[in-house]
């Protein structure tokens, strides 16, 4: 999965968090995978950074 495509599914949790319909054990699985794709995407992009440093150098 890219980056992009990360933070579009930890978008797409945030906002099935808002649905007040859900229980909370629903909430609690959203959020989990939103923060496991905001984790992700944040690693790939701390990789991205050192990579540019290195070329920098």
């Amino acid at each position: 999965m890219s980056f992009e495509e990360k933070l579009e599914k930890a978008n797409e949790a945030l906002e099935k968090l808002n649905n007040d319909e859900l229980t909370l054990n629903e909430s609690i699985k959203i959020y989990k995978i939103g923060l496991e794709n905001i984790k992700k995407a944040r690693m790939e992009l701390d990789k991205a950074k050192l990579e540019v440093e290195k070329i920098n150098e």
